[in-house]
C-alpha cells in the first residue's frame, strides 16, 4: 500500500479515537454539580443562595454530604411577611442560621423515600413531618413542587414556602440577647430602697442637730420664764 493511501487511513484511525473517546469527557464534565452549584445554576434561587453565603453555610453545603435540602423558591420568600427577610439577615448566626438549617436533613432522601406521617430530623435539631394526600406531598405546611433534582453530594426538592422552626424556638433565641443585655444592667437598674437612701453617717449627723436645737429650744423658754 502507498504513502499516498496509509496517511489519510492513519488519520482517519485518529479522528475515529478522538470522537469515541469525546462522550467520555463530555459526560465527566456534565456530572452534577454540588448542592450550593446546582442551586446558583437553577435561577430560582437567589434568595436562598444570599441567605445560605450571609450565614457562612456555603463551604458547608459544599461538603461531602449527603444532604437532603429543602429549597424554598424566590417566590416562596417573598410570600413571608414584609421585613422578615430583613430581621433574619440582621442575625446572620442566629435565626437565619437556624432558620436555614431546618430546611436540611443529613443523608439522601428520594421522592420515593417519602411515606404519609414521615417525621425527618434536621441540621436544626428539629423534625419535618411530611404528608402524602391526593397525589401531593407536603412537608410541614410546605408543598413539595419539583422533586429528586440531584447534586453530587445529596438531592434538592422544591418547596413554595418558606420552612420556619416551631414557634418557641425563634422566640427563645429571639429572647436570649435582650435578656443578657438585662442582666449586665441589672446592678445599674436595681431600685434604691429607703434605707439605703439614708446612709447611717447622714442620720447621726441629723440625730444631733435635733437634738441640739430640741436643747437651744427648752434653755430659751426657761429664761423666758
Amino acid at each position: 500500500m502507498s504513502k499516498l493511501v496509509r496517511t489519510p487511513l492513519r488519520l482517519l484511525f485518529v479522528l475515529a479515537l478522538i470522537v469515541g473517546l469525546m462522550p467520555t469527557a463530555v459526560l465527566a464534565q456534565d456530572g452534577p454539580s454540588d448542592i450550593v452549584d446546582t442551586a446558583v445554576a437553577a435561577g430560582d434561587f437567589t434568595t436562598l443562595v444570599a441567605a445560605v453565603q450571609a450565614a457562612g453555610l456555603v463551604d458547608a453545603l459544599k461538603g461531602e454530604g449527603p444532604f437532603t435540602v429543602f429549597a424554598p423558591t424566590d417566590a416562596a420568600f417573598a410570600k413571608l411577611p414584609a421585613g422578615t427577610i430583613d430581621q433574619l439577615l440582621a442575625d446572620p448566626s442566629g435565626d437565619l442560621t437556624q432558620m436555614l438549617l431546618y430546611h436540611v436533613v443529613p443523608g439522601k432522601v428520594m421522592a420515593a423515600d417519602v411515606t404519609d406521617g414521615l417525621e425527618a430530623a434536621t441540621l436544626q435539631g428539629k423534625s419535618l413531618k411530611f404528608t402524602v394526600a391526593d397525589g401531593k406531598v407536603m412537608v410541614n405546611d410546605a408543598t413539595v413542587v419539583a422533586t429528586d433534582i440531584e447534586a453530587s453530594n445529596g438531592v434538592i426538592h422544591v418547596i413554595d414556602s418558606v420552612l420556619l422552626p416551631p414557634a418557641d424556638d425563634m422566640a427563645a433565641m429571639a429572647e436570649a440577647a435582650p435578656m443578657a443585655d438585662a442582666s449586665s444592667m441589672a446592678p445599674d437598674s436595681m431600685p434604691v430602697t429607703g434605707g439605703e437612701s439614708m446612709p447611717l453617717l447622714p442620720m447621726a449627723i441629723a440625730g444631733l442637730a435635733i437634738v441640739a436645737l430640741a436643747g437651744a429650744a427648752f434653755v430659751t423658754s426657761k429664761r423666758a420664764a
